[in-house]
């Protein structure tokens, strides 16, 4: 009898000191920091994949543009334009246009390997030049760019013709992308709305402001859609001097993340919770420039000019 209860007793104390019985193991509180760590840490990655998504989906929308660009030419939509008289035209336009640059940084957390996106925003000078041709639209980059601009190149040239009635089948459109830097990731979709905005102003030899930038995608209907890096792009502006930063109205809501603090057992615990913001607003007054949401080519010429 004495026997089991000094065996029972033993078990208890060996429990005890294991953390089964009696409260948390004495690291408990530590693993939970890391644990904690960790989450965030995952919820900074996971919002940098889902970043890497929306620019691929752009990417998807941009060469759907470039399919229906092609079905129209072989289509009645630009040979009934009005105004066709079968003469070249000619004209020039140039304007520094947003653009972030892309980088995976692999980091190593203990036993853990973690991707993330890092970004960065930067200006990119884009001038458009027509002239006599044979109707091809030719684009150059300098440096060699990390993705093609060809298919939001073309889709700009249709909405230009559309808008202005002019015929480009006998120009040749050549635009022309300068970095100062090597780039390792454009996505050229969202230069769209840009060249759009160049080409009419070479067609129509209406000057844009200087002082001004526009970001977005463009369709064949002159809808101005969505990009990403808004953030990065605005801070790019802002550096450069510009005084107007021009933005798709889809554009209109950003996701910040407020860190919240709390104390557990003596440590303090910082989280990461994700909140809803308007950008015009956000970006006035946390970048310091003026910001006006865009739905249409119609709406950035407006302001342009």
């Amino acid at each position: 009898m004495v026997g089991r209860r000094a065996l029972v007793i033993g078990l208890v104390v060996l429990l005890i000191a294991s953390g089964c019985i009696g409260g948390p193991a004495p690291n408990s509180d530590v693993r939970e920091r890391q644990l904690l760590e960790r989450v965030n840490a995952l919820e900074e990655e996971n919002a940098g994949l889902r970043e890497m998504l929306e620019q691929e989906n752009l990417s998807i929308r941009s060469y759907e543009n470039q399919l229906a660009f092609y079905r129209s030419q072989l289509g009645e939509a630009v040979c009934t334009l009005p105004g066709l008289n079968g003469t070249s035209l000619s004209g020039s336009a140039s304007l520094d246009a947003p653009a972030v640059m892309q980088r995976r940084v692999y980091e190593r957390d203990g036993p853990f390997i973690s991707e993330r996106i890092e970004q960065e925003g930067t200006l990119i000078n884009i001038s458009v030049e027509i002239g006599p041709g044979r109707g091809r639209v030719l684009v150059h980059t300098t440096p060699l760019m990390g993705e093609v601009f060809q298919d939001a190149a073309n889709t700009a040239v249709f909405v230009a013709q559309a808008r202005t009635g002019r015929d480009l089948s006998r120009s040749d459109v050549i635009v022309s992308i300068v970095a100062d830097e090597e780039v390792p990731a454009v996505n050229g979709g969202s230069a769209g709305a840009l060249m759009t905005l160049l080409m009419i102003s070479a067609i129509e030899g209406s000057p844009v402001r200087s002082d001004v930038t526009l970001t977005g995608t463009i369709d064949q209907t002159g809808r101005i859609g969505a990009i990403g890096g808004v953030l990065e792009k605005a801070e790019a502006a802002k550096k450069k001097g510009k005084t107007l930063f021009m933005l798709p109205r889809e554009n209109s809501q950003l996701i910040r993340y407020a860190e919240r603090t709390r104390d557990y057992y003596g440590y303090t615990i910082i989280q990461r919770v994700p909140e809803e913001v308007d950008a015009k607003q956000f970006i006035e007054s946390e970048i310091g420039i003026r910001t006006e949401y865009v739905d249409s080519i119609e709406d950035a010429l407006r302001l342009a000019r």
